[in-house]
C-alpha cells in the first residue's frame, strides 16, 4: 500500500495541473452544497428570531401568520385592531412583567411607520436577545418627534433635526399626506438587519394627534386642526395594531395564551411567536429545497468531470499501466491506484470545500449581521453538514472506483503495443 501511494503522489505532481482544476471543481462544488446548508439553518435560527424576548404576540382573533407579518414584519394587513382597554388589561395582568403595544398603518415614502410607547426601546429584542441601540440621537419624547431605522436614514440621505412629512396608509393617492404636522427627526437606530431598519418610529400619541381630523381613513372635509391645538386634546389612543408581552415566568405562558383566546370583552388571539414563524417558514421553505437540490446537482457535475478527467488521461496513461504491469504490478494494483487517486482528489477536494465555508463565515458574518440581520454560526460543522460532507467524499471515492475498473480491464499487451 505505501509503495501505491508513493507512486499515486508522483503520479498526481506530473499531472497536477489538470487534477489541480479539477480538485477546484470539486471543492467549489462542495463550497456550494456545503455552504447552501449553513446558509439554510442560520438563516432559519435568524428567522425565528427576528423578534426575541417576546412570549406572546396579541391581537384581533384571526390568521396567527398574518399577525406576524404584520406586527413583525410589517407586510399584508390587518382588518381589525384592540382595544386599548384590552391592551391595558394585559398590562395590568398578574402575569404579565411588560407590555408593548404597537400601531401600524401609516407610511413615509413607502416605508412603514410604527407607533409605540418608549417601552420598544427597552425591551424588544432581535437575533440573540440583542437589544435596540441608537446610532445618533435620542428617542422620541414629545409629539412630532420621530426614531428612523438605519436603512431609512441611509436611502433618503436623513439626518438628525430634518423635519418629514408622514402620510396615510401606502401614501397613494391624493390627500393622503399628513402634511399639517411634520416631525423632527431625534434619533436613528443601529442597523439591526430586520424590519426596525425600514420603519419610522413615532409615539402613540403622535399617531392619534395625525388622525384627529380624519375619519374612516379620509380627512374630515372642513376641519382642520393645527399641531400646536392637537396638544390639548386627549392623545390616550383609542385601540392598537398588536401588543407585545413580556411575562414574568415563560412557564405561565400557555395559560396567559388561555385566557387572551377566551377574553370575554373583545375577541383576542394570542400567539406564540416561535410557533407562528415555524409556521410561516414552512410556506417558504420550497425555495430551500430547490437550493439544496440544484447545489447537490452542482457537486454531481464535479464529481463527473473529476470521472471525465481520470478516464480521458487513461489513454494517455497506457504505456505507463502496461509498464507497471510487465514490472510485477497486478491488475487489482492498478485497480487501487487509480481508485486512490480519484478519491484522493475528491476527499481533498470536499475538505477543502469546507475549509472555504470556515473561512468565508469569519469572513462574512459581521457584515451579513450588520445588512441583513442574519447571524452565522460559527465553531463546528452541525451534523447535517458533517453527513454532508461524508457523502461526498463517499460518492467521489464510489465515482473513483470507474477509471479504476477501466484500468484493471487494460491488458498488458493493449499498453505494450504501439499506436499507428
Amino acid at each position: 500500500m505505501r509503495t501505491l501511494l508513493a507512486l499515486a503522489l508522483r503520479s498526481a505532481w506530473n499531472r497536477r495541473l489538470t487534477l489541480g482544476l479539477t480538485l477546484a471543481a470539486v471543492a467549489l462544488s462542495s463550497l456550494l452544497l456545503l455552504g447552501v446548508e449553513r446558509l439554510r439553518a442560520d438563516l432559519r435560527a435568524s428567522f425565528a428570531t427576528s423578534v426575541s424576548g417576546v412570549d406572546l404576540i396579541v391581537g384581533a382573533r384571526g390568521s396567527p401568520v398574518a399577525l406576524m407579518l404584520y406586527s413583525v414584519f410589517r407586510m399584508g394587513e390587518v382588518t381589525q385592531n384592540v382595544s386599548w382597554a384590552s391592551a391595558q388589561w394585559l398590562a395590568q395582568h398578574p402575569a404579565v412583567a411588560w407590555t408593548v403595544p404597537v400601531s401600524l398603518g401609516d407610511s413615509h415614502r413607502g416605508y412603514p411607520v410604527l407607533g409605540t410607547t418608549t417601552a420598544y426601546f427597552d425591551h424588544f429584542r432581535y437575533g440573540d436577545r440583542r437589544a435596540l441601540a441608537l446610532a445618533e440621537g435620542r428617542r422620541f419624547d414629545e409629539l412630532y418627534e420621530a426614531v428612523l431605522g438605519a436603512e431609512v436614514a441611509a436611502r433618503l440621505g436623513y439626518r438628525l433635526g430634518q423635519r418629514i412629512t408622514l402620510a396615510h396608509g401606502s401614501g397613494e393617492g391624493p390627500g393622503m399626506e399628513h402634511g399639517d404636522k411634520p416631525f423632527t427627526v431625534v434619533g436613528i437606530l443601529a442597523r439591526t438587519g430586520t424590519p426596525v431598519d425600514r420603519s419610522v418610529h413615532i409615539s402613540l400619541e403622535s399617531m392619534e394627534a395625525l388622525h384627529l381630523d380624519w375619519a374612516g381613513g379620509a380627512p374630515i372635509p372642513g376641519l382642520s386642526i393645527p399641531p400646536a391645538l392637537a396638544r390639548k386634546f386627549d392623545l390616550t389612543p383609542k385601540a392598537v395594531t398588536a401588543v407585545f408581552v413580556g411575562l414574568e415566568s415563560r412557564a405561565a405562558v400557555f395559560g396567559v395564551q388561555r385566557e387572551v383566546n377566551a377574553h370575554r370583552d373583545e375577541a383576542l388571539m394570542g400567539v406564540l411567536p416561535g410557533v407562528a414563524l415555524d409556521e410561516l417558514w414552512q410556506l417558504v421553505a420550497v425555495a430551500e429545497r430547490y437550493a439544496r437540490l440544484v447545489s447537490m446537482l452542482v457537486v454531481a457535475v464535479g464529481l463527473t468531470g473529476l470521472v471525465a478527467v481520470v478516464l480521458a488521461g487513461l489513454n494517455e496513461r497506457r504505456r505507463e499501466l502496461a509498464i507497471l504491469r510487465s514490472v510485477g504490478a497486478r491488475p487489482r494494483d492498478v485497480f487501487a491506484l487509480l481508485a486512490l487517486e480519484g478519491g484522493a482528489v475528491a476527499a481533498l477536494g470536499a475538505l477543502a470545500g469546507a475549509l472555504l465555508v470556515a473561512v468565508l463565515v469569519l469572513l462574512l458574518a459581521p457584515w451579513l449581521q450588520a445588512h441583513y440581520g442574519l447571524t452565522l454560526s460559527g465553531g463546528a460543522p452541525s451534523a447535517q453538514q458533517w453527513r454532508l460532507l461524508a457523502g461526498i467524499i463517499g460518492v467521489g471515492v464510489l465515482a473513483s472506483l470507474i477509471p479504476g475498473w477501466r484500468a484493471y480491464r487494460l491488458s498488458l499487451a493493449d499498453g505494450m503495443t504501439p499506436r499507428l
